[in-house]
């Protein structure tokens, strides 16, 4: 998303394993409703923000995760929408992923 200075990848694993999905917001501009494709169903566990108050962050961010909806959106069916904290990255796993 280069209007806002936000990159996004799938980070695929071992077979077996759903894949983790890395958001990483490159300006200083808190996110609040940011809206990104999942490749499946389901809640979507928080793995790591970079924004927690444990890395001297702002704590700005997604509580233990959040669930994928039904809305379509880059080139998938299932999406979520998320706190994208400033200059910060934020990693998800569908819970149950391996």
């Amino acid at each position: 998303d280069d209007a806002n200075s936000v990159f996004a990848f799938l980070r695929k694993g071992a077979e077996g394993t759903s894949p983790m999905v890395v958001v990483s917001n490159l300006t200083p501009t808190l996110h609040q409703h940011y809206r990104i494709g999942m490749p499946q169903p389901g809640f979507y566990a928080k793995c790591l923000n970079t924004d927690s108050h444990i890395y001297v962050g702002s704590n700005a961010g997604n509580a233990g995760g959040v669930d994928a909806e039904p809305i379509p959106l880059n080139g998938h069916a299932w999406s979520i929408g998320i706190v994208l904290p400033p200059l910060a990255t934020v990693v998800f796993q569908v819970a149950g992923g391996g």
